[in-house]
């Protein structure tokens, strides 16, 4: 059972329903054969190892392992990666044993033991930025597509410590056929106690020959184990020695303490951690910098600790000391596991000196071989603090230093090395202030606006208020770079309780609840501080910011980080900052420090209540260093849509409002159109003289509008709108009434041409109304089409020349972007298009010379009042409501028809003029509006009585 709902927590989500169900067919059959096949001969693999022994009651009290017991493996690729991928190479292949029964026999030494093997082989995708994980890298166990389990029976011999079992498993081929897998295991090291020095390794062997399809190669383990371990090395009694070489410590009120209901194991409870390596400037890959001297091949930038086993008091814990080849500490786990360059830890809590204090071992391999790993050289030593004060250049929730207690000149030194968590957000400790020492220098700055600009007299928002944090976009002088956002870290001296943007609400109109002192006196400035972290599109030539991003500690995985302090006026919305970014190790070099702190941040924030330029947050980054400097960069220009409470509440109103507007206007058009067949039914003569095209350019226009608009019904769940209004299935039940309405009137348009189609192919005497429709075909068409290439014309070139001005997720491609503005502005044509609905009937009855009523008044005067009041709305909306970014418009939608001011009065006036041409022409004639040369001469026949005989 735990198998299988750790198999549902991870791989099985992955894979195709089909694979998926062959694989649990493959898994059932192999249980059934596994329990009614030929049994594996124990005496003939492990007699030699642990003599066989008849069995006797359950034993509680001797166990070989806890009931689980996590480890790591290497090989079997045949059997767990039948298919290998890209991303073979850099799978973590975690393994667990499950005791499941403990026997005593009749040799008070040897113990008879069932249990489970269980095989997994797992990647992290890079691109999945948003991925988090409960657990640790031992309980991070899932089963997926490289799931194996092996029902395993042996002995175990208490005082050799060798376990050997034999057993059977099943797997799918690269084919998909079912294979049986007969297999031993062989472990050493298996004793009733451990310490830091103990090790579990040993061999998994398949007991088919080599060139049998069930073969596959052998595979080696090793586990650390956890049965009544003792914690040797860190000792409270071990700590005032051994942790004495602790340099540049400040004093010790500058370090938090745990609280006495709050141990050091629930703080690193949940995932693993990650650590960011400062090294000393001077410092290359020399056996003194690198703890693993040149063996490993490269310097590590990263460092993980991963907690595996606590005490029974909770005061001591084990740890995983993992250096992996990445830049990246938050995709260390994606690395496969290395035992060269792991060290294993115990650590335990110093109440004196509020430190946690780690004695790490390493663990010695032959070219990295799991089998025969043994643990030696304990002279590592490793010290954890949690800072009391935060400032611009030491941002960290958690701080340490690695050294080893080894002479320079013996063999394992390596010079002491200084490291940081990168996830301060989860380590937030009460007690923890912020100290301004830039504010000075921030003040000098001068703003954006060079006086209070107060739009209607709105008020800006006050330094309190979660909607001080937000998204950005970054561009440069000559293009846009990337994105970014900016996370709000303390107000005044305090720290925000709550630093994860992510787990925020989106908005909040009142002020933090998170143990920030209430002001009293919103409207004066206030110290405030930021993180801010940019990442620059994959697609982009940085140009001239290169500098910013290729100097920086986090330019392998596109991030730079920038900590910030500064000044917010929110009698101005002003923000003045000054900040700091770690470099990397080569610009270290030229500056002999770990910082560039000539970093300039101006914001301004728009009013509560902008209205007529919206509410968008602008400023600029910039370096104030000379242009001639190695660390200058072009100053660099952001752009936010500001969340502001008083702006969603006004657009969920809208929203509101837009419902009933969009229900509102098809019900106008279902009646307009019933007017128009009521009147064709009274007078069924005027059918012919309908255009036809333009019918046909109505119905098909109202079933692409229909169709996208079911579309975006059903993709609803992947709209950010429903998350951002929180209107949920409220909002949703009105779209549904909205395009139900939408649907009747497409079928009565449907009915419409249907009649008129009908008629005019009835009739053999409309012969010169088909030549009119032609003609007017002849030129609607030629026009449609130059509109289109235009319209593709100048959405193309806008795309190539530059991004357009709404906000897009950084992991979108470019061509996603430029195929979504193309058919943005195609639909919009279409729905210009829609609105001079009347253009071809006006063509018809100017070659026909018509002045047929074929139009009911209430039909085409109604209809044109139906398209044209989105555009007097929109006027409305553009000077009353921030300029929306969420796809949130459901009438007068800009991604259905052109909107602007300029086409707002434009079709308006031309959709008039076409229904008061269509008046005249019914009143007086199809040419009615022509000069009169153009105009035909027409014959009257005037009826003369007949002549009587008298």
């Amino acid at each position: 059972m735990a198998s299988s709902s750790a198999a549902s927590s991870h791989g099985w989500l992955l894979l195709p329903w089909l694979k998926t169900f062959l694989i649990l067919s493959a898994l059932l059959c192999a249980t059934i054969v596994s329990c009614t096949g030929t049994e594996v001969s124990y005496s003939d693999h492990c007699a030699s190892i642990v003599s066989e022994s008849t069995p006797k009651d359950l034993e509680f009290s001797t166990l070989p392992f806890p009931t689980f017991q996590y480890g790591y493996y290497e090989g079997g690729h045949k059997i767990l990666d039948p298919n290998p991928s890209q991303y073979s190479s850099t799978e973590r292949k975690t393994m667990l044993f499950q005791t499941e029964n403990v026997y005593g026999t009749d040799d008070s030494d040897v113990f008879k033991v069932d249990g489970s093997l269980i095989l997994h082989s797992w990647h992290l995708n890079v691109r999945d930025q948003d991925m988090t994980y409960a657990q640790s890298v031992f309980r991070s166990v899932g089963f997926g597509e490289g799931a194996l389990s092996f029902n395993l029976k042996g002995f175990w011999s208490i005082s050799s410590g060798k376990l050997c079992m034999v057993g059977k498993s099943s797997s799918l081929s690269s084919e998909g056929n079912v294979l049986h897998h007969s297999a031993v295991l062989k472990l050493n090291g298996v004793r009733t106690s451990s310490d830091i020095t103990s090790l579990v390794s040993g061999t998994l062997q398949s007991l088919s020959s080599a060139d049998d399809l069930n073969y596959f190669e052998p595979i080696s383990l090793l586990m650390f184990p956890e049965v009544n371990y003792k914690y040797t090395k860190a000792s409270k009694e071990s700590i005032e020695n051994d942790f004495s070489g602790e340099i540049n410590v400040a004093a010790e009120n500058s370090s938090l303490s745990l609280q006495m209901s709050k141990t050091v194991c629930s703080i690193f409870g949940g995932r693993d951690t990650g650590y960011e390596l400062d090294y000393e400037s001077d410092c290359n890959s020399t056996k003194t910098c690198n703890p693993f001297g040149d063996v490993v091949g490269y310097l590590p930038r990263v460092m993980s600790l991963n907690k595996f086993q606590c005490s029974a008091d909770e005061q001591s814990l084990r740890f995983l000391v993992e250096f992996p080849n990445t830049s990246c500490s938050r995709y260390y786990y994606s690395n496969p596991f290395n035992p060269n360059t792991t060290f294993v830890g115990e650590g335990t809590w110093d109440w004196k000196k509020k430190r946690l204090c780690i004695v790490a071992c390493r663990i010695l391999s032959n070219n990295g071989a799991l089998d025969g790993s043994r643990v030696e050289d304990c002279s590592i030593r490793l010290t954890l603090r949690f800072p009391a004060i935060w400032s611009i250049r030491n941002r960290t929730a958690m701080s340490g230093q690695i050294w080893s207690q080894k002479s320079a000149n013996g063999g394992s030194y390596f010079d002491r090395i200084v490291f940081r968590s990168t996830e301060n957000d989860r380590f937030w400790l009460p007690g923890l202030k912020y100290m301004y020492t830039a504010t000075e220098k921030a003040r000098k700055m001068s703003c954006l606006k060079k006086a209070p600009v107060r739009d209607g007299g709105g008020k800006y928002p006050d330094g309190y208020s979660y909607e001080m944090s937000f998204d950005m976009s970054v561009s440069s002088s000559r293009q846009k770079i990337g994105w970014g956002f900016s996370l709000q870290v303390s107000v005044g001296d305090q720290i925000i309780q709550s630093p994860d943007y992510y787990s925020r609400p989106i908005s909040s109109s009142k002020h933090m609840s998170s143990g920030v002192e209430e002001n009293t006196n919103i409207s004066a400035p206030v110290n405030i501080s930021y993180k801010i972290s940019l990442s620059p599109h994959c697609y982009v030539q940085l140009d001239s910011v290169k500098n910013l991003f290729n100097t920086s500690l986090s330019e392998k995985y596109g991030r730079v980080e920038i900590f910030v302090e500064g000044i917010y006026d929110p009698e101005t919305g002003c923000l003045r900052m000054v900040g700091c970014r770690y470099l990397s190790l080569s610009s270290q070099k030229l500056t002999n420090d770990s910082m560039d702190c000539e970093v300039l941040v101006n914001l301004q924030f728009p009013a509560l209540n902008a209205k007529k330029n919206g509410v968008y947050i602008r400023g600029t980054i910039t370096s104030a260093r000379k242009d001639s400097d190695p660390l200058y960069f072009e100053p660099l220009h952001v752009t936010s849509t500001a969340s502001y409470t008083i702006c969603e509440r006004k657009s969920a109103w809208r929203m509101d409002l837009e419902i009933i507007m969009a229900l509102v206007s098809d019900t106008l058009a279902c009646v307009f159109i019933v007017f128009q067949l009521l009147y064709v039914k009274k007078n069924p003569t005027v059918l012919p003289f309908i255009s036809l095209l333009m019918l046909t350019i109505f119905t098909l226009g109202h079933m692409i509008v229909l169709m996208l608009n079911f579309e975006a019904l059903f993709l609803r769940t992947r709209n950010h709108q429903s998350v951002f209004l929180g209107s949920g299935g409220w909002l949703e039940v009105h779209e549904v009434i909205v395009r139900i309405v939408t649907m009747v009137a497409f079928l009565l348009k449907f009915r419409l041409l249907q009649l008129s189609w009908s008629k005019r192919m009835g009739e053999n005497n409309h012969k010169a109304l088909w030549a009119a429709e032609k003609k007017a075909l002849f030129v609607s068409l030629p026009l449609y089409l130059a509109g289109g290439l235009i319209t593709f014309y100048a959405s193309w070139k806008n795309n190539n020349v530059g991004f357009s001005t709404q906000f897009y997720h950084p992991y979108y491609s470019q061509f996603d972007n430029n195929q979504h503005s193309l058919w943005r502005d195609l639909r919009s044509y279409a729905g210009f298009i829609l609105d001079g609905f009347l253009f071809p009937q006006i063509l018809l009855n100017m070659f026909y010379n018509s002045r047929e009523n074929a139009l009911s008044c209430f039909f085409y005067i109604g209809f044109t009042l139906v398209r044209l009041v989105p555009h007097a709305y929109d006027l409305y909306r553009t000077h009353n409501y921030v300029q929306n970014f969420d796809g949130s418009y459901i009438y007068a939608d800009p991604a259905a028809d052109f909107y602007s001011t300029a086409w707002d009065v434009t079709i308006p006036l031309v959709g008039i003029l076409f229904a008061a041409i269509i008046y005249l022409q019914q009143r007086f004639g199809g040419r009615c509006f022509l000069p009169c040369r153009f105009r035909e001469v027409e014959v009257v026949y005037e009826k003369v009585p007949e002549a009587s005989e008298e």
